[in-house]
């Protein structure tokens, strides 16, 4: 299944069923399901059917150049990021193979739609892309095992883990290089894990003004995304919504000579076959 949040002119955003070129307002069809992302996917047991079975029903939806598409989760809980995660991309970066996961968290304001400009901040024009393959929490989890780290996964969008570079690599902690206001748009809706047969082995591309910059496949990520679930529930409580970003190929703007800042006015597009893709175009920050 595909779920969005989206919104049609002024009204409260919504959750929608993506059926080919429409999505269907689930609330119109079904009156008593959670009206937000996250109780959906918190309930997401009891209306899996349901959801199926409007899904195969052949109602009408809207068209979906007729809604803005938001971020699939808009505020989630927790919004974390995992560095050097391919191969190529650790060598262009011109540091150690990990031996260990390299984790980062991103502020939940960053979150951002699919299809939403992307601030150029007024504080630095060392602007960067990162094409990453994005997954969504599933259930409340603490101390995962590797058997059960998959079923805990919900599903999947494509994000792009926009980058400040030197205000990420000014100090030891990446925390405010990754999270500046708009700069995680993700989406533009979440295919559930049941509907991808292998999210190790899907293409991902992203594109800047139509050039390819990065070329690669999820089958290339260091630590899979059951194995980064895992390691994190040893930490911390995960939560239903909470947003993972699984790690960029090797292609960013800082590993060119001299460095690709993105400026004002470049478009964005990051493809992951069988998710969709997400496009931004860069604006001057209000």
């Amino acid at each position: 299944m595909k779920l969005c949040t989206f919104q049609q002119r002024d009204s409260a955003p919504a959750v929608g069923l993506v059926v080919g070129e429409q999505v269907i307002a689930v609330a119109e069809h079904l009156s008593a399901a959670p009206v937000s992302m996250i109780g959906l996917i918190t309930e997401w047991a009891a209306w899996r059917e349901p959801l199926r079975k409007l899904r195969a029903s052949g109602v009408a939806g809207i068209a979906l150049d007729q809604v803005t598409l938001l971020a699939p989760v808009p505020r989630p809980g927790k919004i974390l990021g995992i560095g050097l995660n391919y191969a190529d991309h650790v060598e262009e970066s011109g540091m150690d193979m990990p031996v260990d996961q390299l984790w980062f968290a991103m502020m939940n304001t960053a979150a951002n739609g699919p299809f939403a400009p992307v601030d150029l901040p007024k504080v630095s024009d060392a602007l960067d892309y990162e094409a990453e393959m994005v997954f969504i929490v599933g259930q409340r989890c603490r101390h995962l095992t590797a058997e059960s780290a998959k079923q805990a996964i919900f599903g999947y969008c494509v994000g792009n883990d926009v980058s400040v570079r030197d205000w990420q690599l000014r100090t030891s902690q990446f925390i405010l290089g990754k999270s500046f206001d708009t700069h995680a748009p993700f989406g533009p809706w979440i295919v559930t894990a049941d509907d991808i047969e292998d999210p190790h082995q899907l293409g991902i591309r992203c594109f800047v003004n139509d050039e390819k910059r990065q070329d690669s496949n999820t089958s290339q990520l260091i630590f899979d995304c059951y194995e980064q679930i895992e390691h994190l529930s040893k930490v911390m409580t995960l939560e239903p919504g909470d947003v993972i970003f699984s790690g960029t190929p090797g292609g960013v703007g800082a590993a060119f000579k001299p460095a690709r800042w993105l400026r004002k006015g470049d478009r964005v597009r990051v493809e992951i076959d069988g998710l969709s893709a997400i496009e931004n175009v860069v604006r001057s920050e209000i």
